[in-house]
Order: structure tokens, then C-alpha cells, then sequence
């Protein structure tokens, strides 16, 4: 395990730091949030130290995503939820710089909002299409 010195989620994951785990096997790694949303809120974590999302290395992106999959899977089959939220945040408003992937049960009217920022719109659908065309061609697959 690469650990990051004082990194909370790296303490968990060696035990140092108690947290009630629901993976503790395998190169990813998932326990409940300490301040949930809703019971069952749950943070899915690399073993090894990664900041964030854009320096995940490419052997555990699938480890990652499918654990995320699994964990969405089971908030309704086995929390009863009619589904979930998914979400992680890449540098700013990441609380622990170690990447983390919120799990979330969700049931409708369970007061959750949308997302937690003002919405906008794009000035026109040639904006909209501009943002896009730069997006596209910067993107690496």
C-alpha cells in the first residue's frame, strides 16, 4: 500500500482509524461516510494514495467504477432505495485530498436537491456547440 502521511482515508485503510468498512479487500476499498447524507452513504477509495480522479492510474479505473456500480447496485437491492447518486469532486471542494467516490442511496422527496451549486445556461446553441467542438478536441481517450 502507498500511503500518503497523514491522509485520513490512508489511515482507514490500514485500520489505523476506525470506520465502519463495507469492502476491506481487494486494490479498492468502501466505507460509510462519517456524516452521511442518508444511511448508506458510502465513500469508495483507492487503496493506494490518489489524489484525485485525473491521476488515477488506468489498472484501477475499472477496479474503482465497478465497485461504484456494485455499490449503487446495492443501495436498492439491498437498502430498498429506488436508486443512487454518484459523485466525486477533483481538486476543489475535495474534502480529503484522496480520490473518494460518494455512494448515495436515493428515494424520491428524500429532500435532496439537484446539485448543491447555482445552474446556468449556455447564451445560445452556437455557444453551447463551441464549448463542446474545444471539449471534443482536447479530450484524450
Amino acid at each position: 500500500m502507498t500511503a500518503a502521511p497523514g491522509c485520513l482515508f490512508c489511515e482507514i485503510v490500514a485500520g489505523e482509524v476506525p470506520a465502519p468498512m463495507v469492502i476491506d479487500e481487494g486494490p479498492i476499498r468502501a466505507f460509510l461516510d462519517h456524516r452521511p447524507l442518508f444511511p448508506g452513504h458510502t465513500l469508495v477509495v483507492p487503496v493506494d494514495h490518489v489524489e484525485h480522479l485525473n491521476v488515477l492510474p488506468d489498472d484501477l479505473m475499472v477496479p474503482l467504477w465497478s465497485t461504484v456500480r456494485a455499490l449503487s447496485r446495492a443501495m436498492v437491492d439491498v437498502l430498498g432505495a429506488t436508486g443512487s447518486f454518484t459523485a466525486t469532486n477533483t481538486v476543489v471542494s475535495q474534502s480529503v485530498p484522496h480520490l473518494h467516490v460518494h455512494v448515495v442511496p436515493r428515494r424520491r422527496k428524500d429532500g435532496l436537491k439537484g446539485f448543491f451549486w447555482p445552474r446556468t445556461r449556455y447564451d445560445s446553441d452556437e455557444a453551447a456547440a463551441a464549448v463542446a467542438d474545444e471539449l471534443r478536441n482536447g479530450v484524450i481517450l
